[in-house]
Formats: C-alpha cells, sequence, structure tokens
C-alpha cells in the first residue's frame, strides 16, 4: 500500500490517540507495523534507507566503530542500525513491536546486527551503561510528559563511560504550540540531558531530510557521559 507522507502521518496520528484514550500510550507501534506487513497501512517514518541526519552526523565526525557497541532504540526496519554495522560498530537495535524487529531480521539476512524485542522504558538491566554510542533518532518524539521523561533518563542510563548520545528529534521554539504527532522538542528538553550527568558537545538546529512537506527542523545533539 502506498500513501503520500501527509496521510500516512495522519493514520499514525490517529492511531496513536485511540491508544491513548485507552490508556495504552505505547500500544500503537505493533498495530502499526502490523497493518503495514499486511499492506494495509504505512509507518511514516520507514523510508528503508539510513536517516540523513544520522548519516552526516556520522560523516562530520568521522564516526569508526571499530572495537565499539552501539545501541539503536526504535530500530523500525533497521536502516540506521546498519548503517552502523557497517562503520565497525557492534550494534545492538531494539524495537517495542515484535513485527518491526521482525522485518529488520528478514531485511538484513546474515547481518551483524543484533536485533531485540524491548521496550525503552524498561530496557534489560544488562543494557545499563553497556554502550559506546547510543543513536537515538524519531523516539522521543513520539513521546510526551512523563514518558518522554523516563524515555530521557533510560537512553543516559544506557551509555557507558565515555559514550557518546546522538539524540535526532523534530524541533519547536518555547512559543510555538506543542503541535501534534511526532511531538517537536524544544531546545531546552534537548539541553536537559545535561542534568542527567552528561556534557552536551553540540546541539544544533538543522533542516530536515529532503523532500519533507511542510519542511521541518531537527535538532541534531551530542552528549557525552563522562
Amino acid at each position: 500500500m502506498s500513501a503520500d507522507p501527509g496521510a500516512a502521518r495522519g493514520g499514525a496520528r490517529e492511531l496513536a490517540a485511540r491508544y491513548q484514550e485507552r490508556g495504552d500510550p505505547l500500544g500503537w507501534f505493533e498495530p502499526l507495523y502490523s497493518a503495514a506487513e499486511r499492506g494495509e497501512g504505512v509507518v511514516p517514518w520507514a523510508h528503508r534507507v539510513p536517516n540523513s541526519l544520522v548519516v552526516g552526523w556520522a560523516e562530520a565526525t568521522a564516526a569508526n566503530g571499530a572495537g565499539r557497541t552501539a545501541l539503536v532504540p526504535g530500530c523500525g526496519l533497521g536502516d540506521d542500525a546498519e548503517y552502523l554495522a557497517g562503520l565497525g560498530f557492534a550494534v545492538t537495535a531494539f524495537d517495542i513491536a515484535p513485527t518491526a524487529v521482525a522485518a529488520a531480521r528478514r531485511r538484513f539476512p546474515g547481518t551483524s546486527v543484533r536485533y531485540v524485542t524491548a521496550d525503552l522504558l524498561d530496557p534489560p538491566a544488562a543494557w545499563r551503561g553497556a554502550f559506546d554510542l547510543v543513536a537515538e533518532a524519531y523516539t522521543l518524539q513520539v513521546l510526551r510528559g512523563p514518558l518522554r521523561e523516563r524515555a530521557m533518563a533510560s537512553l543516559a542510563g544506557l551509555l557507558a563511560p565515555g559514550g557518546t548520545l546522538l539524540v535526532v528529534a523534530r524541533a519547536r521554539e518555547e512559543s510555538d504550540p506543542p503541535g501534534h504527532m511526532p511531538w517537536p522538542l524544544t531546545r531546552a528538553e534537548v539541553e536537559s540531558f545535561g542534568a542527567r550527568a552528561l556534557t552536551a558537545a553540540r546541539v544544533d538546529l538543522v533542516p530536515g531530510p529532503p523532500g519533507g512537506d511542510p519542511p521541518v527542523r531537527y535538532w541534531r545533539a551530542e552528549f557525552r557521559a563522562a
């Protein structure tokens, strides 16, 4: 099934709203991926290519994963995870939707990436403090309020000493309305990682991937653990 980006986002918003009303704010991800698997829907962020803002960061920093571990939360169909594996990282990638994880495994047979079904709000204890790189793109923006706060704390806790957290998320000004899902982050929200024992290396406001309609600005931020 094909759909224009606006229709795909609208369908995801309606699904998310229904689950919010049921008191299950994370329950909509699996039905979204399942519908797409059946050809009955579209996952609006699943472009089947690595996120250009993640690629841009890796190229700008000459990222070299040799001997380093990486974690990709909300990995979806696996493109960012595979890209980082191609840079030499030993990658673990997870999603809360089992259908997404199964699809990623099918897309990349023989991959070195370890794909796992897991919840960012309650990750395996063995992951705490375990990763040299945590590459978060588009996960925080589909959470809000206390769930976003919990997710941010969890992300910070997954970093090994000296590790790097990459955050890519839609941006808004403090004076802007919160908008619709995906809910953009303010600079203050992004910079609040600094209150979680991380140091900001850079917090950049950048144009979104080409072809956005309407054009969207994003935060691309890099933090380091002590």
